[in-house]
This record gives C-alpha cells, structure tokens and sequence, in this order.
C-alpha cells in the first residue's frame, strides 16, 4: 500500500489523499481549497494525477473542502464510483450545487469588472457538471463493510463532526489504512460521538485544533447567552457566520434548548441559507443517527427546525429585507468563514454600526474574511467597497465541530501498538504542537504531511 498526499498537507483545507493498493488507486476526498483568493486560484490547478486513472472515491463527510472539487475531478475524466456514508450522500448535492451556483456568481461579477481585452472568467464547475458528478455517488451505512474494488474493502464509522461525516477504514494487501476525516468533540448536540479504533498499519488523522484546548462547552453555551442577552439590551442586532452543515443546525439546537432561559421568543431569527434550509430537511430524515439527548430535546421542546420565530429566507430579495431591521434580529447565514454567501452582504451593511454583534462560532482560515474580522481589522474590503468595522466581534471557540487537542491524543490513544501516524488537515503551528505532544505521551514519531510526500506501508 502506497499514499500520496496532494491536499491539505500543511493546510486546513483542499482534502486530497491518494492510495494504491491492490492494484488499484483510491482517492480518499477531493476537497475546495478555501482561505485567501491566492489560495482558491490553486483549485482551478490540475490535478497532481490523471483523474481518468482513479478506480474509486471515498468521501469522509460533506463539507465543501471535502468534497467541493469532485465535479471538476468528474468532468477532467473521473469515471469510478463515489463511495459516501448514507447521510453525507443526501447532502452532496446540497452543497455542491450551491458552491456552483457562487462559482458562476463570482465569475459573472469578475466578467462585469473587467478590462477590455481581458479573458472571461470561467467557473470552476456549472451546476450541470454537479448533477453528472452525483450519478457516480454511490452510498453506504456505517458499521458495514464493503468490497469497493476488487482487494479493497472499506467501512465506514461515525466521526461525531457533522452528520454522516466519516472516519474510513480501508482493507487492502493484508494493510489497514485509517483516514480520521474530521473528528467531532465529545457530547456535541444532535450527534453520537466519534468511533474509537484499536488497529491499524497507518493513521491519517486531522489536526486542525491540535495547539489548543476548547473551553468548556456549558460556559460556552452560557457566553452566548449573555451575548444575545447584550445585544437585545443594546437594541442591536446578532450576525452568526456558520457552516450550512453541523453548525447552523446545533445553534438551532441551543434556541430551542434555551428557549425560554434566554427569552428567545422576542428574537426575530432568520436562517438565511436555502442550502441550510436543504439541509435541515436531510437532517429531518436521519434521526435515527442522533444521539439520545436530541431525541428527548426534539420530543420535549420546540422543535429545532420549527421554532416559532424561525424564518428561512429563501430568495435573495427575503434576504435583503433582513436589512430593513433596525434592531432584533439574529441572522444565521453562510458561509463560516464569511468568504462566500449571503453573510458578506449582512456584514457590509452592518458592520459599521457599533451595536452590531458578529459571533463566530468556527475556525476562520488563515486569508478569509472571517480570520481578518477575529483578528481585528478595522476596515475590510467586501464586493468592492471598503467597509468600517465598529461592530462588537465575540469569539466562540467551544462551539467547534472539530475535537481540540486532548480529543485527538485521546482517539489515538485507542490504537493498539500506536502505529505510524500521519498528521494532515492544520497548519504546521497546530501539527507541530500535537506531533510534539502525541510523541512525549507515545513515543511515535510522528510525521507531517507535505505537498506530494510518498509514504508506503
């Protein structure tokens, strides 16, 4: 068995894992690579192989740097099936439509600013090459496994990230590669927690929080109370960049879990994302991979997805009339890391007003409008226009849906013999500090993926 790492080696984002085994080659992911516009310019690049000699993908979850290049990888010439756990198969659609639809809004707005003699700009995919791209999607439960090629087995196992996502296992030459995905914090709302392992030849594990503890969830839970509890006490209003998937639906939860200790039945709550609207209705059909305490909140509160002052702004135009609130209102809307989607125009229009409230509740990447705003900006460009920032910015790091660095030791603790492990998915602060801890605690050597390093097992 031989891995090459193409993506996300050195960087959060751009998943890209290939394994030859058993005659064959795997892509495990084929993620968006997201953060600066110098860093996106990179995913129009081709591909480190010939994707028309691929045998198989094998999708962890569906977040969009996961997943967000399979339509060009199908339309370069990929022609093999698409293995994906059966709820991050109902949400690929979902979000790939989407990054296409941004793709080719972006392009349209670059094609009206440029000179005369410039090329038109060309999207990185079109919707159509989504809807040819999922015909190869072939879905597959948890706990099972599964013969995907000839000598190649895989299962799949829940990771406790966001629904569906996936740690793989895969069986080949009498190996056993494990591919972490991304791995959820323990006791995150509406999900199970992550899988435990006891073997393997080889780990691939994520490190995207490997330099820091999360703080506590109750007392973060609490923060974020008190903070809509300021901003209506202001007469101000609350923007929450978030993730259609995972992060969206889990402040849902908090909403209606609160409900009433945080009053929030005076609120004016918008979920501004037709994706996450989609998504909830995924979400809606997968109960059954819910964890018991969302069983009981979903029976015994108001329901989530249907809370009374909840309102889902479906066309551009519902989304702009957000703006005519003067104060009231918290508007949940993508993307996380406020580098795309509606959130840039709820931000240019509010973020010189100091009782604006800007929450962020995930990891911002290095280059994205969202690290710039953590980090204190004070102007932003945003579609063009230089834009005053006066608004109170709050951030919330124990929402992440990414385990911290005790969860990470702690699931590579559970492998018996602690094999040869990989470090992929963080910036090299994060896997540097996890490398230097895991090996203080295990003695592994640990190794950190670079740009097409080779590894055999």
């Amino acid at each position: 068995m031989r891995v090459h790492f193409h993506g996300a080696a050195g960087e959060v984002t751009g998943s890209l894992h290939e394994v030859e085994a058993a005659g064959r080659r795997v892509l495990l992911d084929c993620g968006m690579i997201q953060g600066s516009p110098e860093a996106e310019r990179r995913n129009s690049d081709p591909f480190p192989f010939e994707a028309s000699r691929l045998d198989a993908l094998v999708v962890s979850h569906a977040h969009i740097d996961h997943i967000g290049r399979i339509p060009l990888l199908v339309k370069r010439g990929f022609t093999g099936p698409i293995f994906a756990q059966e709820a991050t198969a109902a949400l690929m659609p979902i979000m790939l439509l989407d990054a296409a639809s941004i793709a080719e809004n972006d392009a349209e707005r670059a094609n009206r600013r440029r000179h005369k003699g410039q090329a038109l700009v060309q999207p990185l995919y079109a919707r159509e090459d989504v809807e040819a791209a999922m015909q190869q999607v072939r879905p597959l439960p948890y706990d099972q496994r599964s013969n995907v090629l000839p000598g190649i087995d895989i299962v799949f196992r829940d990771a406790g990230h966001i629904l569906g996502s996936s740690i793989v296992e895969l069986f080949a030459d009498d190996r056993k590669l494990v591919f972490s995905g991304d791995l959820g914090p323990k006791g995150t709302p509406i999900l199970r927690d992550l899988t435990p392992i006891d073997r393997a030849d080889l780990v691939l594990m994520e490190s995207t929080y490997g330099d820091r503890l999360h703080r506590d969830r109750a007392a973060t839970i609490a923060e974020l109370g008190e903070i809509l509890d300021h901003a209506w006490r202001e007469g101000g209003n609350v923007l929450i960049p978030a993730f259609a998937v995972g992060r969206s639906q889990e402040l849902l939860y908090w909403f209606a879990y609160y409900w009433d200790e945080w009053n929030l039945s005076r609120w004016q709550v918008f979920l501004d994302s037709p994706m996450a609207s989609k998504v909830v209705k995924v979400y809606d059909h997968h109960h059954d991979l819910f964890d018991e305490e969302a069983r009981r909140v979903w029976a015994a509160r108001p329901s989530p997805f249907k809370l009374p002052n909840l309102r889902f702004a479906a066309t551009p135009q519902e989304s702009m009339a957000i703006n005519d609130i003067a104060r009231g209102a918290i508007v949940i809307a993508g993307s996380g890391m406020a580098n795309a989607g509606r959130i840039l125009h709820h931000l240019r229009h509010r973020l010189s007003n100091p009782h604006t409230h800007v929450v962020f509740v995930g990891y911002q990447a290095e280059g994205t409008l969202g690290r710039r705003l953590v980090d204190g900006a004070r102007w932003v460009r945003i579609h063009g226009q230089d834009v005053r920032v006066n608004a109170q910015r709050h951030t919330i790091g124990g929402l992440s849906a990414h385990t911290d660095q005790h969860g990470l030791i702690e699931w590579y603790g559970h492998f018996t013999g602690h094999p040869p492990l990989v470090l992929v998915h963080g910036e090299d602060k994060a896997r540097e500090a996890l490398a230097g801890e895991i090996g203080e605690r295990y003695g592994v050597d640990t190794m950190l993926a670079t740009p097409d390093m080779v590894l055999d097992v």
